[in-house]
């Protein structure tokens, strides 16, 4: 009964913010007595701090408590086929460290040391200890399978989808690592913090290197039975609609970021070297890049018509550095959908840029951690007793 007052306690001022005795005592439904101890334990483990005192008013001033923001630290990593992200956030989730490398690895086990390297990097940066990290979660292309320790459909990363790789990663990072789809951790972040703020039924489309879909319905994600729920890149799509083992699949060759300057290079735009300079190109007015991102959206409005025509979603979220292009985008998509559905969804540009899978991976960390801080506390004492 001692524990779950204080889980009531410390939850009230995690949700609700800092707050007095008498008005925890308020909220919660318990006795200011039991309030006072389990403020005491919680402050005695470092989970809870006083802030300061009440605006005076008739009476002693009463000692405002908050929830200890550093009492634990998670860690979010992105991992691109280009840059890894990574970034240290507080239990408030506040960003205490930042950084961001090339990706310049050519194998796998190079990309897990770099990805260690680099975090080790990060944590030491905000001045903390491994120990003092409560959860990690990385983002990365593909299927993460717990089951097998593999990951499925990473064909971008080399040497990526070979057996017990999960299994490596967590030797690198710690046992307390949760491996998540990169799209999905991108819906979550722009869910959290971004475009798609308190929309019920989402998909975060995101486009670049690679093609992925992201779904929460109810708020919530949704991974389907095996986890590949918005695995969009093997979408059957032209003459060769068979997903190939190790390849990329029909979708991502005809719309990912290579297939948009193949396309443009074919019409004369040799000059064009990535996505990026299309898309420029067709913001200034070039007539062929206009025509290939009129294509590129056709393409999309495909992709969003599919999974209309299964979820209804409300909100199509653009992401991605093609799908960073919602203001040349979203108007031929609406306009390819609206020959094929009545129900066509709103499309609009994430909010959050790059930093939509970095935030998504803060926020899932951020929801185990806190309980874990607390189940921490715990065993200590335990162990201590014992």
């Amino acid at each position: 009964m001692r524990e779950l007052n204080q889980r009531l306690v410390l939850e009230r001022l995690r949700k609700c913010g800092a707050a007095t005795r008498p008005q925890i005592a308020g909220d919660t439904g318990l006795s200011k007595p039991t309030v006072g101890q389990a403020l005491l334990d919680l402050e005695h483990h470092g989970l809870v701090r006083a802030a300061g005192h009440s605006l005076p008013g008739p009476g002693r001033a009463a000692v405002v408590y908050q929830a200890a923001p550093d009492a634990g630290h998670v860690v979010g990593v992105d991992i691109g086929r280009r840059s890894i992200r990574i970034a240290v956030a507080d239990l408030e989730g506040s960003i205490v460290a930042r950084l961001d490398e090339p990706n310049r690895c050519r194998s796998a086990g190079a990309l897990i040391r770099t990805v260690r390297d680099s975090t080790a990097k990060a944590v030491a940066g905000a001045g903390l200890s491994p120990a003092d990290v409560v959860s990690t979660v990385v983002g990365t292309p593909g299927i993460p399978d717990p089951r097998t320790g593999t990951v499925h459909r990473a064909p971008n990363l080399p040497g990526w989808e070979r057996k017990g790789l999960l299994r490596e990663l967590e030797s690198a990072l710690g046992p307390d690592l949760v491996v998540e789809n990169d799209a999905n951790l991108a819906a979550v972040g722009e869910h959290a913090l971004g475009a798609a703020l308190g929309a019920d039924v989402l998909v975060c489309l995101t486009v670049g290197t690679g093609i992925g879909l992201g779904v929460l319905i109810g708020g919530r994600l949704f991974r389907g039975a095996h986890g590949a729920a918005g695995e969009i890149a093997d979408l059957p799509y032209g003459q060769d609609s068979t997903a190939r083992p190790r390849r990329p699949g029909p979708m991502e060759d005809a719309a990912a970021g290579h297939a948009v300057v193949a396309a443009a290079q074919a019409r004369g735009l040799t000059r064009a070297r990535t996505a990026k300079d299309v898309f420029a190109l067709a913001r200034a007015g070039n007539p062929a890049a206009l025509d290939v991102v009129g294509q590129e959206a056709v393409k999309l409005a495909y992709v969003v018509a599919s999974v209309t025509a299964v979820l209804d979603p409300g909100l199509i979220v653009l992401g991605g550095g093609i799908g960073g292009n919602a203001d040349l985008l979203a108007g031929p998509m609406r306009e390819a959908l609206a020959a094929t559905t009545p129900f066509a969804p709103d499309i609009v540009a994430g909010q959050l840029g790059e930093d939509a899978v970095l935030a998504g991976a803060i926020a899932t960390a951020l929801d185990t951690a806190r309980d874990l801080v607390f189940d921490r506390r715990e065993q200590r004492r335990a162990a201590r007793g014992a």
